[in-house]
């Protein structure tokens, strides 16, 4: 339980770690926008050595500053902040979001207003940094079967691109697309980007994760004891998807994507996500060796090699 008394309506808890001007706009349209509600800001930061922790200082003295003093992840960052929040409710937020309008207010008259419904999280369709379409703001639950099968389909497409590339010496002009549609309604799961939920024991992230697959876990947590995911209208925000975690991936060759330290940090969560949650111990092996072939391409085995050992190391039970 938490010992911290509830005096606030809404924490909102951003965690940072070098990104500073981000973290300014993301603290600026908070503060411009925010209107009719009791609410606190807590940063968490991970021992960023940009000056941001110097600028939350001197640009916004309101703001409760945790210092880690190191990179502790994105899970274990979040929680130290849950643990002097003082609001009803907590709104987990990217540095690298800004607030179109009212939004916190917006989230908390909807959880209060359906205070009925069993209620666990909900979230906004995320715009894009042009404010012409939407990027990721929720997902469906991937068995480790499908995901798996999807990997090993990947594994056979990197591998044909690669040879190709070999012989014709030509780019490998396959992007990502990160585009989403507009949808409203309840999900299997919210990005972590803007997360709104109970200050209760569902609000804590398991600390096993490093970075990525942490808020699935927990809403995963949140399913299986009945509560519901959703994704509501009227918050308005963009999320400039992938700045805080200094990524320039969106337009990267699809084969050399797998080899940024975004999407290597994706792979070895994915894996203690269905170590937790899967008990499919020779799928999950499998698994395991088609990322580990995957990061063994030779276009990329410089910048992935070493994360073979963590990928195979067991962490704690997950």
């Amino acid at each position: 339980m938490k010992s911290n008394e509830i005096t606030k309506d809404v924490s909102v808890i951003i965690v940072n770690y070098n990104t500073k001007q981000l973290l300014k706009d993301c603290l600026t349209s908070i503060y411009e926008k925010t209107d009719s509600i009791d609410f606190e800001v807590i940063v968490s930061d991970n021992g960023s050595q940009d000056g941001s922790t110097e600028m939350c200082r001197e640009c916004f003295p309101q703001v409760r500053l945790i210092e880690n003093n190191a990179n502790i992840g994105f899970g274990a960052a979040n929680n130290r902040g849950l643990a002097v929040a003082a609001g009803k409710y907590v709104f987990y937020l990217n540095s690298d979001t800004v607030l179109l309008n009212n939004a916190i207010k917006i989230f908390f008259d909807y959880f209060e207003s359906h205070v009925n419904e069993k209620l666990g999280a909900i979230g906004c369709n995320l715009k894009n940094v042009n404010g012409g379409g939407y990027v990721c703001s929720y997902g469906e639950m991937k068995s480790l079967t499908s995901f798996l099968r999807m990997m090993f389909i990947t594994m056979l497409g990197n591998t044909k691109r690669t040879i190709q590339y070999f012989f014709t010496r030509k780019k490998i002009e396959v992007t990502l697309d990160s585009k989403a549609n507009f949808y409203l309604g309840n999900v299997e799961w919210i990005i972590g980007a803007d997360l709104f939920v109970r200050n209760d024991g569902y609000a804590r992230f398991d600390e096993r994760y490093f970075l990525y697959r942490e808020e699935i876990d927990l809403q995963l947590c949140m399913s299986k004891a009945g509560l519901q995911l959703r994704i509501i209208d009227g918050p308005e925000i963009v999320h400039l998807e992938g700045g805080s975690a200094n990524s320039n991936d969106k337009k990267s060759y699809k084969v050399f994507y797998f080899a940024t330290k975004r999407y290597v940090e994706q792979l070895i969560s994915q894996c203690k996500f269905y170590e937790k949650h899967e008990n499919k111990p020779f799928q999950i092996f499998l698994l395991k060796i088609v990322i580990m072939l995957i990061w063994l391409n030779p276009l990329i085995v410089k910048d992935t090699y070493k994360n073979i050992p963590r990928l195979f190391k067991k962490n704690n039970g997950i």
